[in-house]
């Protein structure tokens, strides 16, 4: 196959996925069936098109597949035919099979279907029937497009094992017969938590990549924020929703200062902060406000997004308040205990106490074995030992960092700084 069209299958299929299979699932009420007719159309993709080139509107080449794939299916299977006469009078399902392509050109109520589309899958892969992480691991897959290694990394776990996860999960919503639709208000509060916590695991696989050549992957994280600003608008009075969209605005401000010309990774405090999206940052300052009006207790999400504020308010790096983003950690910790947030404790307080009280955190992080294989732990160690002017040890924690990372960018920026020690 020639490569640049591999490349554009892979690309399109990234960016599309979710909503072909949104979009079809609708029509099965399957979520398993749909992203399996789904895939039907990706192999005719990779059969036809390098042979007849690519299509003027790939996604939309695609949707039409995968939902010709639904009918057929649909026309030689009986109890499938009998929920298609069930659905036969929902305008929303008729709509299913005739909206034409994901282009510019859509009117409002159509790309209003789409949303909902989307909603629907992310919560009915989060359906309180599968454990809280099947429900992350199938909307990853779903919503995210991520691969099964790439979801079985970010859960630290064997692909093998995360696969299992995915399978089991996919069934399970079968054989529950759980319905492709929003929550009903009652049962919204159950879902939030996790659509919360599988929006914000995208973002940050397109903030930071777990794996490839780039250190970013842009469409990701601009679905994360898409889906963020559509949740807040479905809970307003739910302040962690508020909180989530200011992290990911206030995050994602600083995605240009992030490369180099080169693309090659620049560090936080190396950054231009000149190039930061002001318009996201005032978003994300405005989500944070809102939040702290509804005058609730503040939550994981408020808290990062406080944390992320205490950066974006800083406009040169020596500004920033590195006391009370230790504080903040620590509020956090006390409400949401995980290795990684005392991780980013100590390198809070090796900025703000220097950086052996900083090591000493991370020291007793090492000594407890939570985070074996996480690469930031040594990649944090070293640069923690370079500012205490213990070069060698530095050296050996950026290569041991480079050695667990499966990002490129991330690998290359680690070995110049293992190389860069004395």
């Amino acid at each position: 196959m020639d490569a640049s069209v591999d490349q554009a299958i892979a690309g399109v299929w990234r960016i599309e996925s979710a909503r072909i299979v949104a979009s079809v699932a609708r029509i099965v009420r399957d979520v398993g069936l749909a992203e399996e007719l789904a895939q039907d159309a990706l192999v005719a993709a990779l059969e036809h098109w390098p042979r007849d080139g690519i299509p003027e509107r790939p996604g939309a080449w695609l949707l039409t597949a995968a939902r010709n794939n639904a009918l057929d299916r649909l026309r030689r299977d009986r109890s499938l035919r009998d929920k298609l006469e069930q659905i036969g009078l929902d305008l929303e399902a008729q709509e299913a099979l005739v909206v034409p392509d994901f282009s510019d050109s859509l009117d409002d109520k159509r790309r209003d279907v789409f949303q909902d589309d989307m909603l629907r899958l992310m919560f009915t892969a989060c359906h309180p029937v599968l454990p809280a992480d099947a429900r992350v691991a199938l909307t990853l897959k779903l919503l995210g497009g991520l691969s099964t290694q790439e979801i079985a990394r970010a859960f630290l776990v064997p692909e093998a094992t995360m696969a299992q996860r995915i399978v089991r999960a996919k069934r399970s919503l079968g054989e529950a017969r759980v319905a492709f639709e929003l929550p009903p208000p009652e049962e919204l509060d159950e879902r939030l938590g996790t659509v919360l916590e599988v929006v914000y695991l995208v973002f940050n696989e397109g903030y930071s990549a777990t794996a490839g050549e780039d250190w970013m992957r842009p469409q990701l994280l601009e679905e994360a924020l898409r889906l963020g600003r559509i949740l807040a608008e479905l809970a307003p009075g739910e302040p962690e929703v508020h909180g989530l969209v200011a992290l990911m605005e206030l995050q994602a401000s600083r995605m240009h200062a992030r490369l180099d010309g080169a693309g090659k990774p620049v560090l936080l405090l190396e950054q231009d902060r000149a190039r930061w999206d002001g318009v996201l940052i005032r978003r994300g300052l405005a989500a944070l406000e809102r939040a702290a009006k509804l005058d609730l207790p503040r939550g994981p999400y408020v808290l990062q997004a406080e944390l992320a504020a205490c950066h974006a308010r800083a406009h040169r790096a020596e500004l920033t308040d590195w006391r009370r983003i230790a504080d903040l950690y620590a509020e956090l910790a006390a409400i949401q205990p995980s290795p990684v947030v005392e991780l980013n404790r100590a390198v809070a307080v090796g900025m703000a106490d220097g950086p052996a009280a900083g090591l000493a955190l991370v020291d007793q992080l090492a000594a407890g074995g939570k985070l074996v294989g996480y690469h930031w732990l040594p990649s944090v160690r070293g640069d923690l030992l370079a500012k205490l002017g213990r070069g060698r040890e530095a050296k050996q924690e950026f290569e041991r960092a480079a050695a667990l990372t499966s990002n490129a960018r991330e690998r290359e920026l680690l070995l110049e700084r293992a190389a860069s020690q004395q």
